[in-house]
């Protein structure tokens, strides 16, 4: 019971499938060999070297169909070919034992061994089990027919009456019918049961590839803009160490940092908790632009937009920096937040986009990315470059019920507070034009 208890669903079905039909052929072998022994045969003249070999010749029959059972459900599921070997040998001890039990009616005499009929009946199921597995089903339905009218024919040499045979062909048609449909209904459920298996063992598959892409994409949009900033102080850290200004261990300080703050967001999106936070992204924007020397304007804040709204708006506010960053020379960038009584619109415009490299509409993987988080709340988004050397990201995201802030878009007012990088900025000495920090 423990062992049984467990088993998955689908393995104990198929257990209990293989299980009723060994039941089936083993039962029909046991009511083979006690009809063979019954009084009207002991009592006739039968010799005991028929009987018995008519008994050994069902129990081999039995042992010889157990294998094939297994294999011939094996071969309808798909997951093994059958045994032609055995086939044959489960055929020749199937007309032995047929054999052995109408010569044993033509000893005793049909009249006063009527259980005939039932041991020919029953003879015939160790045989057409396996068979009708591994065969058409056109094909089980003619051999059922010829077995039955061979079965009734060898009545009529042993002796028997017409009635006799005919109840004969009647039974044994009858029943290898029953066996036919029982056997391939308990195949055919199986079968289903298997495929409903592998569709969830499919789904299985597609919910881990599903959680790999969301994993590579939330590291994308984690690392990618903290990357592109620590590679841009590192460089000015680098020049202002190469002429021995103390700024650069300030510069290197702050990559500590968002180094530091960069592992923090890895472990939060391994565990799954992350959330960007969209006021905090448009600060943290505004801050890593102005450091790069890209002067950023800031419209907006979003604190009152649903919490998955913000999300989503705080990954998009994230790549358009990250993009902002590492594509073009940008000396400008807007970010204006318009929030609508059926929606929000987030728009990132920056300057810098040169004709001889335009940038693709398509965008690349982390777009792509971002399209998706949007897709997830209902929300689109639209990137390109549009007239003037500009690049305009829009993301728009529907409100599901009307905000409690006014129909016009909201404004913020442009944060006054002191930038480090700035006042660094403004005391660094000037850049060589090999550097793309001379530009910013």
């Amino acid at each position: 019971m423990h062992r049984w208890q467990r088993r998955e669903g689908f393995d104990k079905i198929d257990l209990y499938t293989r299980g009723t039909l060994h039941s089936m052929v083993w039962g029909m072998v046991l009511c083979v060999t006690l009809l063979s022994v019954t009084r009207p045969v002991r009592h006739s003249d039968a010799p005991a070297a028929l009987i018995a070999g008519t008994v050994l010749a069902g129990l081999a029959q039995g042992a010889c169909a157990t294998p094939l059972v297994g294999r011939a459900l094996d071969g309808y599921l798909g997951r093994a070919a059958g045994s032609r070997w055995l086939s044959a040998l489960a055929a020749v001890l199937f007309l032995a034992n047929a054999a052995g039990l109408l010569a044993l009616g033509g000893y005793a005499g049909t009249g006063t061994f009527p259980e005939l009929r039932l041991a020919l009946g029953a003879v015939v199921w160790p045989f057409l089990t396996p068979l009708v597995l591994a065969v058409p089903v056109w094909a089980s339905s003619v051999c059922v027919v010829a077995v039955a009218g061979a079965m009734s024919g060898g009545t009529l040499l042993a002796g028997a009456t017409g009635p006799f045979a005919l109840t004969t062909l009647a039974g044994v048609g009858f029943g290898g019918v029953l066996l036919s449909s029982t056997v391939r209904l308990s195949a055919w459920t199986l079968g289903i049961m298997q495929k409903l298996r592998e569709a969830q063992d499919v789904e299985t598959r597609l919910a881990v590839a599903e959680e790999r892409l969301r994993f590579g994409r939330d590291m994308h949009d984690v690392l990618g803009r903290n990357l592109a900033v620590i590679a841009l102080k590192s460089e000015l850290a680098v020049e202002l160490a190469q002429r021995g200004k103390p700024a650069a261990t300030d510069q290197m300080i702050e990559v500590q940092r968002i180094a530091r703050a960069s592992q923090q967001e890895v472990r939060d999106v391994v565990r799954g908790y992350r959330e960007a936070d969209l006021r905090t992204e448009l600060l943290g924007a505004q801050g890593v632009l102005r450091a790069a020397g890209i002067e950023c304007a800031v419209h907006g804040d979003g604190g009152r937009l649903p919490a998955e709204v913000q999300s989503a708006l705080g990954w998009a506010v994230r790549e358009a920096a990250t993009n902002v960053l590492r594509h073009g020379d940008p000396q400008r960038c807007d970010i204006r937040l318009e929030t609508a009584r059926d929606g929000v619109r987030l728009v990132v415009e920056n300057d810098g986009v040169t004709p001889d490299k335009p940038v693709a509409p398509g965008g690349g993987s982390g777009l792509h990315g971002l399209r998706e988080r949007l897709a997830a709340v209902g929300g689109s988004l639209e990137a390109g470059p549009t007239a003037g050397g500009l690049f305009t990201l829009t993301a728009a995201v529907p409100l599901p019920s009307p905000p409690d802030t006014a129909a016009g878009p909201a404004t913020a007012p442009r944060s006054t507070a002191p930038d480090p990088a700035t006042a660094l900025r403004n005391t660094a000495p000037r850049k060589s034009a090999s550097s793309p920090l001379e530009k910013r």
